[in-house]
């Protein structure tokens, strides 16, 4: 059953349990003043309940600064199903998931995250008309990969511009942290821009396949690449790279990326400008899976969704040039662009109130 956790920042927290499924999920709303939160269902086996409690706060949080940035009329909002996926997902517990979903009435839509899929949307919509994400057969997007490295693309362009006043990356080596989907279609772009890549990711196999294609990649050992003489550093795998301990080895001008939570802590971005390193806030460098998602509910238009990403590189450059007028870090000034837009349509809006919601319409199976 549904109950709500108390949380001062955020509007709205709530878990849900159901015993006969085994599902046990948390859906936590950050702000709904932009319009209705939306963000991805992250299947984890977290260590506690409180572990995915900090986890879900803190990527809603971040939703709502990365929609604000993307310009969408959207807020932010995240959910964790606790447990393995391997183990758990099963169709009664995604149906059950999606009646919870269902329960808040369109403060939230959910869409994929780490260790959910757009079949598992699908599934779930069967519950819910608040689910996004969804596979090309049910009339979504599909996987969003593509659009979310072609955003980080559009961003390191900006950031090379800043640095070295073009926007290209030819004859520039990039260091590209996973191979996973988007580090290799990251990867397609910077070949086809003129760069040299070096890849790295903890799954060989990965590294094999994409160099099966692209044998110009070169290899490196995980542990090695972020202290390799780089020009660009792209952190596409797991959070967390950046720290005390890493940034003092960075060789790289330029940290752009498309993992999520790229930096330890939010000290990090100080110190990364203290050594000269120019980081773009990865809430804003990949926000092309959020916007694909985001266009899924009106109905997808690649071309419409691709342009909108494509403006990420107009973002960043506003971004850098804050920082530079106001001799602050881009993290900062991503930050006051966000806040400042929320603060700006809360005056004569509102926040999504429940009253607001569509009207009711059919569940496609």
């Amino acid at each position: 059953m549904p109950g709500v956790v108390e949380s001062t920042e955020h509007e709205q927290v709530v878990s849900c349990r159901d015993q006969a499924s085994g599902l046990h999920a948390i859906i936590a709303i950050h702000s709904t003043v932009l319009g209705p939160a939306l963000g991805g269902t992250r299947f984890y086996p977290y260590g506690s309940e409180e572990d995915a409690l900090s986890d879900v706060l803190r990527l809603s949080r971040a939703m709502t600064h990365k929609a604000a940035c993307a310009g969408l009329d959207l807020g932010g909002g995240k959910a964790v199903i606790i447990g393995d996926p391997v183990e758990l997902k099963t169709e009664p517990l995604l149906r059950a998931y999606g009646r919870f979903v269902e329960s808040l009435a369109g403060r939230y839509y959910t869409a994929c995250d780490v260790g959910t899929f757009p079949d598992d949307m699908d599934v779930i919509a069967r519950e819910s008309r608040f689910v996004t994400g969804r596979t090309r057969a049910h009339g979504g997007a599909g996987d969003s990969s593509e659009l979310t490295a072609f955003g980080v693309f559009m961003a390191m362009r900006a950031a090379a511009a800043h640095t070295w006043a073009t926007p290209s990356l030819r004859g520039r080596r990039v260091g590209v942290a996973g191979a996973g989907k988007v580090g290799r279609r990251l990867v397609e772009h910077l070949l086809a821009d003129g760069a040299s890549i070096v890849v790295a990711d903890v799954a060989s196999a990965a590294v094999d396949q994409l160099r099966s294609h692209h044998p110009e990649v070169e290899a490196e050992d995980p542990q090695k690449l972020l202290a390799r003489d780089l020009d660009v550093y792209a952190p596409c795998a797991l959070g967390g790279v950046l720290n005390d301990e890493t940034v003092p080895a960075l060789q790289a001008e330029i940290v752009c990326g498309g993992a999520n939570n790229q930096l330890a802590h939010a000290g990090i971005a100080t110190l990364l400008r203290e050594y000269g390193v120019l980081y773009l806030p990865d809430y804003v460098v990949n926000a092309g899976g959020l916007i694909q998602v985001a266009d899924e509910i009106a109905g997808f238009n690649e071309q419409r969704a691709r342009a909108r990403a494509e403006k990420i590189f107009d973002t960043c450059q506003r971004i850098l040039a804050m920082a530079t007028d106001h001799d602050i870090s881009p993290a900062q000034a991503a930050d006051h662009l966000a806040e400042q837009r929320i603060a700006d349509i809360a005056r004569p809006r509102g926040s999504w109130r429940l009253d607001q919601a569509t009207a009711p319409r059919e569940v496609a199976p």
